[in-house]
């Protein structure tokens, strides 16, 4: 047999977006969002003496390091869409930007949690009706950051069959994070003016970095379980053996089940029957399971079967 008779058998390998989606454009305009307030911050926080100010001035930096990672994984993935080295195409890359985000997230809950320690031991004056008027000006940039991604997040609903774009969450995540370090340090700063609290605003940031270290560490969860193809459940794993041992003589004697793009799974699976059908058969038993995109069937026939028969 010749080459090119070969196509009725192969299909593509890409599971990932080949165009530029709508997430990728969102991430763009808050990164230049995300930038321009950072500077503003930081300048901000250091002339004002506001350890809150500073916390999130600079976790609002690490966010947009962050949202770089996003922003080229979604265009790494889709200009290697087709390439080779990629066996399974790009589609874990967004898992890979998602990871290295949560990585991002961790570094800055430490390192606000180490100053924001220091701050307690050592308080510095707090210029506080300037600190507040920025932190507010922050908490309005990343209320609108968030809106300009929680559409696009939303879309990945939590069902078992439709998955969750772990790139768009980091970015996402660290949206949230930088909100929360505003609202913390509106909170603090608002209470160190009218009760002359000046201890609150480095207790502040304390409890943003617990925070945030607790978002950073359900992040690092999923997106390792993508990448180690350790993520899919046990139910979903029983819904497919169900469904190709639905005649009683077929068996699942290997299973193996994995991610290989956002919302796309590929599955080995090694079958034994005491009557062996072709492998588009059992394939065709999983034709419900929509998000099943790349079936390798192997068929045994039962020996203790066969002998049993003879």
């Amino acid at each position: 047999m010749h080459r090119r008779d070969l196509h009725r058998w192969q299909h593509q390998h890409s599971f990932g977006p080949r165009a530029r989606t709508e997430g990728e454009r969102r991430t763009w305009w808050v990164i230049g969002l995300t930038l321009t307030m950072m500077t503003g911050e930081l300048v901000a926080g250091t002339a004002f003496g506001s350890m809150a100010l500073l916390a999130d001035g600079w976790h609002m930096g690490t966010h947009a390091a962050a949202l770089g990672v996003t922003a080229f994984a979604y265009v790494y993935a889709r200009r290697h869409a087709d390439d080779p080295r990629y066996s399974f195409g790009t589609g874990k890359v967004g898992a890979l930007g998602g990871f290295a985000s949560a990585t991002g997230l961790a570094v800055v809950a430490i390192l606000i949690f180490g100053e924001s320690a220091r701050r307690v031991a050592a308080p510095v004056a707090i210029r506080f009706d300037e600190a507040i008027a920025v932190a507010c000006l922050g908490l309005a940039v990343n209320v609108a950051c968030a809106l300009l991604l929680r559409e696009h997040h939303d879309d990945s609903a939590v069902a078992e069959h439709t998955h969750h774009d772990h790139n768009l969450r980091g970015a996402y995540l660290h949206v949230l994070a930088d909100a929360l370090t505003s609202v913390l340090a509106i909170a603090a700063l608002s209470t160190g003016k009218l009760l002359g609290w000046g201890w609150m605003d480095p207790i502040m940031g304390l409890v943003g970095s617990v925070v945030i270290a607790r978002w950073s560490f359900g992040l690092l969860r999923d997106t390792s379980g993508v990448l180690l193809d350790a993520e899919i459940s046990h139910a979903r794993r029983e819904a497919i053996r169900n469904a190709i041992e639905s005649d009683a003589g077929s068996r699942v004697a290997d299973l193996h089940v994995w991610r290989v793009g956002p919302r796309h799974l590929a599955a080995i699976v090694s079958v034994v029957d005491h009557d062996p059908r072709e492998p588009d058969d059992y394939k065709q038993r999983l034709a419900s399971q929509s998000d099943l995109v790349h079936v390798t069937v192997e068929v045994h026939r039962c020996a203790v079967g066969a002998n049993a028969a003879g």
